[in-house]
């Protein structure tokens, strides 16, 4: 049992909330009640978010690229740092860096986490005697950590637009159509060792690291789950997928492939007025990760014309260079004031921009994630989060501002409890395996280093 001062259910704020939790799901919803003997008592309960799109094993490198070089530092040469730097990669640290992301995550107010996972062989491109080794240790980590996981195998066949060959960097992620079937299909078999929630899914990586054959194909193969895509990411990825398929890239794919509201569309920053109204028709998820996406340059979101077309959007830490739900929340809102000169942008007519941004996110992560979360409400997933709003950052506020105090005065230090599908991982502010992951992470890095 919860108790909780008051929560905002998807009815809308009530006080002296009690709930009942069964299977995972939240089970009976009393308002106006008094705790009871054994409850766990916290003072404000919200939705937890889901975290759609994350690499755990970049979390290990942040803080390694911020140096600038001759000439001008883009996507592209962060994009070979990173190769650099993943290509060093064990299994037993990918497995502890995704632990340890996995807990921050919790921390950070996340309850569940699509896991966009390439790194699939062994250096040099070997696959493991196991191939699906590297999923299973990242399932092994949410596991073990206890989060939300819905796991997003990879298709990444060519190094560039126009079945351009994979780079040396490269080989570690390469799959034909045929071996990303028997991937997936083992990564399948390893939910058995996960709760009923986790889930996987596919991600063709992008236009540029596939084919229009090979995507038909893949997704012809396509067992039932969410299907991710990296798409219209970089100005260069838009004029080179032009160049080869005639079309950009989000006009194409509305074109030749079925996008419904099972797809996720991750970094859709470079897009014209009518492809931002024609994936908000789709219904298919915005998958926004502000955070890395200023980090890397890659430019903001047309969040206007996106939601006054009725769109879907989430949010996710992609590169984990800071993991930070507030933050990432803030710094969406921030781009579109820095790019417009205005203030209060995302949101439609009139209202709170925090509420819109939290609770949107909160729908829309849960929709690119296949679970069923996103709101308090009986028979939803226990995807819950506390937090503490006498904290200084929010004691002044009432529950109609909460969500605007949260998401630009407040640090993730607010958050006191943390439940993924019934599951309390958090408690006090700290992830109950904190200790142990963080360890096993120290010594990790340490291995990693040496090997540098």
């Amino acid at each position: 049992m919860i108790h909780a001062r008051q929560a905002l259910l998807a009815s809308g704020w009530a006080q002296d909330v009690r709930i009942t939790l069964e299977g995972g799901r939240i089970d009976q919803i009393a308002a106006n009640i008094a705790a009871q003997p054994g409850d766990v008592r916290v003072d404000t309960l919200l939705p937890a978010l889901g975290n759609l799109h994350s690499h755990t094993f970049q979390r290990a490198m942040a803080g390694m690229t911020e140096v600038r070089k001759a000439g001008r530092d883009s996507f592209w040469t962060w994009r070979e740092l990173m190769y650099r730097f993943m290509d060093r990669l064990t299994p037993d640290q990918i497995e502890a860096i995704a632990a340890l992301v996995f807990v921050e995550m919790q921390e950070a107010g996340y309850s569940s986490v699509g896991e966009f996972h390439y790194v699939h062989h062994q250096r040099g491109g070997a696959p493991y005697d196991t191939l699906a080794e590297l999923s299973l240790r990242v399932m092994a980590a949410a596991g073990e950590t206890g989060i939300g996981l819905t796991h997003l195998p990879v298709l990444y066949t060519y190094g560039g637009a126009g079945k351009v060959p994979l780079a040396e960097g490269q080989m570690r992620f390469g799959n034909d159509v045929d071996r990303f079937a028997d991937l997936v299909a083992d990564a399948r078999a390893g939910l058995s060792n996960l709760p009923d929630d986790a889930r996987v899914g596919i991600a063709p990586h992008s236009l540029r690291a596939t084919s229009p054959d090979d995507l038909a194909r893949a997704l012809a193969d396509h067992q039932g789950g969410p299907v991710h895509i990296h798409i219209s990411e970089q100005p260069k990825e838009v004029e080179d997928i032009h160049n080869w398929l005639g079309a950009r890239p989000v006009e194409w794919l509305l074109a030749n492939a079925p996008v419904d509201n099972g797809w996720c569309l991750i970094h859709a920053t470079h897009m014209t007025e009518g492809e931002t109204r024609a994936i908000a028709k789709s219904g298919a998820v915005a998958g926004l990760c502000p955070i890395t996406e200023a980090n890397l340059g890659d430019g903001p979101f047309n969040g206007p014309t996106f939601l006054e077309a009725g769109g879907a959007f989430g949010v996710g830490s992609d590169s984990n260079v800071n993991i930070s739900l507030t933050e990432e929340l803030r710094t969406l809102e921030y781009s579109q004031r820095l790019r417009d000169v205005a203030r209060n942008v995302m949101v439609v007519g009139e209202g709170s921009v925090g509420a819109t941004l939290y609770t949107g996110a909160a729908r829309g992560g849960a929709q690119a994630l296949g679970r069923d979360a996103g709101e308090i409400a009986p028979g939803r997933l226990a995807d819950l989060v506390a937090i503490d709003s006498t904290d200084p950052t929010l004691c002044a506020l009432t529950p109609d501002q909460i969500l605007d105090g949260l998401c630009f005065a407040a640090k993730d230090s607010v958050i006191t409890d943390l439940w993924s599908a019934g599951r309390h991982n958090v408690t006090g502010g700290r992830h109950i395996a904190r200790d142990a992951v963080v360890a096993r992470y120290r010594n990790a890095v340490a291995d990693l280093l040496a090997s540098l």
